[in-house]
């Protein structure tokens, strides 16, 4: 089974320091925002939050956003996925390719959300899209290299999506353009940038 973890910490980090590293800051700046004032709106957006304020849509935005969390729960969900699900993908891609993987498919799964934004005051933040860009390599495996994944590993790429797709669509404020267009990112960047030589 490909995804569960069998590293120790000391481990873990010397294999996956990209992996590693994004937690890390995650988590920092999450403890940060809660030290120096709490997780409000426009607390959010003074960390780095992507919004459609005018004025306050920057560029730079598509990618300190993924690094932003709304709250304990958020922060920690995602924490889970990328601590468990994304180390074999590092491990496949080498830790440069990975880093640039992560970060963009994580922007353009936030270039879906700002372009299908529909309210006037919109925020967007969490490594969701970036994490539904690490599904989306996975789901490429499983259709076209099977021989990578084993049968478990298959079956649980399929559940995460399923459950995970549901859950966006169902819970409230939940980016779930988001999540569609890191997984689609995902799914493309992973054959451009070295499926085919994925062992």
């Amino acid at each position: 089974m490909l995804f569960i973890r069998y590293e120790s910490f000391r481990q873990y980090i010397r294999l996956y320091p990209v992996n590693t590293a994004l937690m890390a800051v995650c988590i920092a700046v999450f403890l940060v925002m809660v030290a120096t004032g709490g997780t409000g709106a426009y607390r959010l957006i003074d960390f780095g939050a992507l919004t459609n304020v005018e004025g306050l849509n920057q560029v730079w935005r598509f990618i300190t956003a993924l690094f932003v969390h709304g709250g304990w729960s958020h922060l920690l969900f995602n924490m889970f996925a990328l601590f468990v699900f994304a180390p074999p993908l590092e491990r496949i891609f080498g830790h440069v390719r990975y880093a640039v993987f992560y970060i963009v498919s994580g922007m353009l799964g936030n270039l879906a959300a700002v372009l299908t934004a529909d309210r006037e005051f919109w925020i967007g933040v969490g490594a969701s899209s970036a994490i539904y860009g690490v599904y989306g390599a996975y789901l490429y495996m499983t259709v076209f290299q099977r021989h990578l994944l084993d049968q478990a590993s298959r079956t649980t790429v399929y559940a995460i999506l399923v459950m995970g797709l549901i859950h966006s669509f169902i819970v409230p404020n939940i980016g779930y353009w988001a999540h569609i267009g890191g997984l689609a990112a995902g799914f493309v960047l992973y054959r451009i940038m070295g499926g085919s030589i994925a062992r």
